[in-house]
């Protein structure tokens, strides 16, 4: 073995570790949020674990299942949001660059038009069926049409800049379809402001297995992202199927985005920040990135929830409004930071 052999195995050793020392913290923290989460109620801190049998059905169907679905949307967002970058090798992409966010709020606002937005048909549906359904059909509908107006995924510009058109137009319809019928609008406040109150275990369910899916199939698309990262023309030097890849990271971006926002509504900057956090903590490549950015989603949302829930209680803040407060001030210090 060789001397550069030799003291070149301990630098792999401390790289291999780094990714592996994050994702443990990682996990304890969001083990230790899960545990927060069922402690907080609508009066603050409230534990309910040596209660009767109201405090146990309080616990175990509504905190839990909320607190887990919390972090499994904020989970998906953080995935999103690395494989966005990775796609666009943009820093600032987030997940809702295809128009998903706004297909979906157009998606829910068109559903509740068409049943009628009574506060009692949308609690209805918030508890049976919920708008689940609408806001998914709606987020995969506009990235359908951003892949159609793009002609394909060949090209990752015009793949950029068709998803910043659709999601203008379908901003627009969103407002169109508000204006008609102003109960609409109020109806769809929670979900244009993030709200986690209403995931049951069906939601956590559901979210788990996408979730599952996803970090799967998006690890082994992450040779490919490393090949992007140096370049179109180098990956494809590399012998790397280029649009293969393209249509593979779309879906898993799609898909992620999707199923988060039809249980959460729109929640800003998780999908933008994570990534930039665990890149400033481990620097790793894409295998380790996204799964790693999948935790740190996962265990923002779930603060930013448990904050929510906590800060002004018994009133409750819109989480979606917490993270873009938290998010965008991140941003603002480490955009400071650099420019010293």
């Amino acid at each position: 073995m060789t001397r550069g052999a030799v003291a070149a195995r301990p630098g792999l050793a401390i790289a291999l570790r780094r990714p592996a020392m994050v994702g443990l913290a990682l996990v304890l923290a969001s083990v230790l949020l899960v545990a927060a989460g069922t402690c907080v109620g609508s009066t603050g801190w409230e534990p309910l674990w040596r209660g009767g049998d109201a405090a146990a059905a309080i616990l175990w169907e509504i905190r839990l299942p909320r607190s887990l679905g919390a972090w499994l949307a904020g989970a998906m967002l953080g995935l999103a949001g690395a494989v966005a970058q990775g796609l666009f090798r943009n820093p600032l992409a987030d997940p809702y660059l295809l128009g998903s966010a706004t297909g979906a709020s157009f998606g829910v606002a068109l559903l509740l038009l068409l049943l009628g937005a009574t506060p009692e048909g949308t609690l209805a549906w918030r508890a049976h069926a919920g708008l689940a359904g609408g806001g998914f059909a709606g987020a995969l509908g506009a990235v359908l049409v951003t892949l159609a107006l793009a002609r394909g995924v060949q090209q990752t510009l015009r793949l950029l800049l068709a998803g910043v058109v659709v999601g203008m137009v379908f901003g627009a319809l969103t407002s169109l379809v508000m204006l008609r019928s102003p109960d609409v609008l109020r109806a769809m406040q929670g979900f244009l402001l993030g709200t986690t109150g209403f995931i049951g275990w069906s939601g956590v369910a559901l979210l788990a297995g996408v979730l599952a899916m996803l970090v799967a199939a998006a690890v082994a698309l992450s040779p490919g992202l490393d090949a992007l990262a140096l370049g179109e023309a180098t990956a494809a030097s590399l012998g790397v199927p280029l649009q293969a890849l393209r249509l593979g990271l779309v879906a898993v971006m799609a898909l992620a985005t999707g199923a988060a926002v039809a249980q959460v509504g729109l929640i800003a900057f998780i999908g933008l920040v994570a990534p930039h956090l665990v890149r400033a903590a481990a620097m790793p490549t894409h295998r380790w990135l996204l799964p790693l950015a999948a935790l740190a989603g996962g265990v923002l949302l779930l603060a930013a929830d448990v904050g929510a829930r906590w800060i002004l209680a018994p009133q409750e803040l819109p989480v979606g409004v917490l993270t873009a407060l938290l998010g965008g001030g991140y941003l603002l210090w480490l955009m400071h930071r650099r420019l010293r």
